[in-house]
């Protein structure tokens, strides 16, 4: 049976261990010397768009509101209007789920995006996407053609997309999805909190 293991008895260590039975399949240690915001994905409010920047401004927790570019949404918060122009149906007070892709800096607020993205040890999922699989553009020549493959024996659900990182080289599809698995339950375990809370630190944590 194979089953994540984590250790967060040190509140400056962080351990992930992977295993299936009694076997070792992977271990990961995280130390942090401060706690950094990059990566984090939180469930925050619209505190006002700002049509002028095409960009909105979302309360996520922080003293500081976050920079969220209307570019960075997903298409659910897309319409065509009348004029069969796309139109932003994002408005002050929608609850909406962000990510930081840049932390704050001197009177910057924290910059967001709502297209998330979760990175596992050889993949990255995207849960809100239409697109299927992808490699990374570091990878090139018969290692892509041989990761194309492996991802044709993936099973991934309609509505996401995944690409593979460098990390992925040689693994074989069984270890992609594994990781593809642990990915996927993350991403609805996320989906279970999103209701607790007015303003909710979902996932801070990466295995990089």
């Amino acid at each position: 049976m194979k089953r994540i293991l984590i250790n967060c008895s040190y509140s400056d260590e962080l351990r992930v261990a992977l295993v299936d039975g009694a076997k070792l399949f992977d271990l990961d240690n995280e130390f942090n010397a401060q706690a950094l915001l990059k990566g984090s994905i939180f469930k925050a409010t619209v505190s006002r768009v700002e049509s002028s920047l095409d960009a909105a401004f979302v309360n996520f927790g922080n003293e500081r509101h976050g920079f969220l570019p209307l570019k960075e949404l997903s298409s659910e918060y897309f319409t065509n209007g009348a004029d069969g122009k796309r139109k932003c149906i994002l408005k002050e007070g929608d609850e909406i789920l962000v990510q930081v892709l840049k932390e704050e800096r001197a009177t910057k607020g924290a910059a967001l995006s709502n297209q998330i993205s979760l990175a596992g040890r050889f993949i990255v999922l995207i849960p809100n996407s239409e697109k299927s699989g992808g490699v990374s553009r570091r990878i090139a020549g018969e290692e892509r053609d041989d990761i194309k493959t492996a991802l044709n024996e993936l099973t991934i659900p309609e509505g996401m997309s995944v690409i593979v990182r460098t990390a992925g080289l040689g693994r074989s599809s069984e270890e992609l999805k594994w990781d593809l698995d642990y990915l996927i339950n993350l991403w609805e375990q996320i989906q279970a909190t999103i209701a607790m809370r007015l303003v909710l630190a979902l996932y801070t944590k990466m295995i990089s």
